[in-house]
């Protein structure tokens, strides 16, 4: 078992080895001084067909997505393959695309690579601090709301020639959106559930409970989760207000009577609103105290106070920030100065 480990760590820095020789110069078709690797021509045109099969799937998809011919997708492929001197994929009709081992590494590579050349002409194209190019920021779906339209005005304000665009989310797909690059950054809670995620907090907040103006305990000062225990629950169903709101009751050996489940915030809020008998825990805290219908709705403090989460500004560990990334890491610090210790 041992030395079949060796031999694929040993296979894996060899491919590593030829995409670092491939990408640092060794384009033409000339032999290895030990006459053991011949390359082919690397191109870019390969990296980036390789880089959409990879992420479509199939090589109909990635034709689909950059406009070529499947045939000349695939023809990339196995020059990119000839090159590298491995095989990357496994090229099954009813299958679609599937990434050898190696293939995860050159993927990881290639996506490096194609990146650094975008930056490379976006510096070109820019002049010292007016910086150029697109910039996607994902944000949790309740925090939107009060935090992206300060944002995108101040930072177009400073950044006029950044093409600035959003994705609004659950905090599992902007995870995942992260992961694969579909978004550069993310407004999101931590969580404590990934490692492979840099962040700084923006702010701390903490959950509290949500009562129509007539509910009966919309009088009290406070409430405990033991008197909210057997009360009718609207739960705001959303990673990771869900896992939250449960943990604060779990925590005090409780068990929430849940009464509707719902995707939507405001929904959220509406319901209760209209309602004399249930509540809701919710952390994001609108300056408008009244649902969409117009109708007033009341905030308690939960107490013993439950534990805080963190808003944080978050991206991949794996990736390096983009300049522009940085100008709107920048911003946001600026928005949210850390108080002094």
């Amino acid at each position: 078992m041992g030395g079949s480990a060796f031999c694929g760590q040993s296979k894996q820095i060899d491919v590593e080895a030829r995409l670092n020789r491939a990408i640092g110069g060794c384009m033409s078709h000339a032999s290895e001084p030990d006459g053991e690797f011949i390359p082919g021509e690397l191109t870019f045109r390969q990296l980036t067909h390789f880089i959409a099969a990879a992420e479509e799937g199939t090589i109909s998809g990635a034709a689909r997505r950059l406009r070529f011919s499947p045939s000349a997708i695939s023809a990339s492929i196995t020059e990119l393959e000839r090159a590298l001197g491995t095989e990357l994929c496994i090229r099954r009709r009813a299958q679609g695309v599937t990434l050898t081992s190696t293939g995860r590494l050159v993927l990881v590579r290639a996506k490096r690579l194609v990146d650094d050349v975008a930056e490379l002409n976006f510096a070109v194209r820019g002049n010292g601090n007016d910086l150029v190019g697109p910039l996607i920021v994902g944000c949790f779906v309740t925090l939107s709301p009060s935090l992206l339209p300060r944002l995108l005005e101040e930072f177009q304000d400073r950044h006029p020639r950044v093409t600035l665009d959003f994705v609004v989310g659950a905090q599992d797909e902007l995870q995942e959106a992260l992961e694969n690059g579909t978004i550069d950054v993310a407004l999101m809670y931590d969580m404590g559930d990934t490692d492979r995620l840099d962040s700084f907090p923006l702010y701390e907040a903490r959950g509290y409970a949500l009562f129509g103006a007539h509910h009966p305990l919309a009088q009290a000062d406070s409430v405990t989760l033991e008197e909210l225990a057997d009360v009718p629950l609207v739960l705001f169903d959303q990673t990771p207000s869900t896992r939250y709101a449960m943990t604060m009751f779990e925590a005090r050996g409780l068990t929430p009577n849940i009464r509707h489940r719902t995707h939507a915030f405001e929904l959220t809020r509406s319901i209760v609103a209209r309602s004399d008998t249930a509540y809701a825990v919710l952390v994001q805290r609108p300056e408008n105290k009244t649902s969409y219908e117009g109708l007033p709705i009341v905030e308690k403090d939960i107490v013993p106070p439950p534990p805080p989460v963190s808003v944080v500004f978050a991206w991949c560990k794996d990736v390096e920030l983009s300049p522009r990334a940085k100008a709107l890491a920048e911003l946001v610090r600026e928005q949210f100065p850390r108080p002094a210790r």
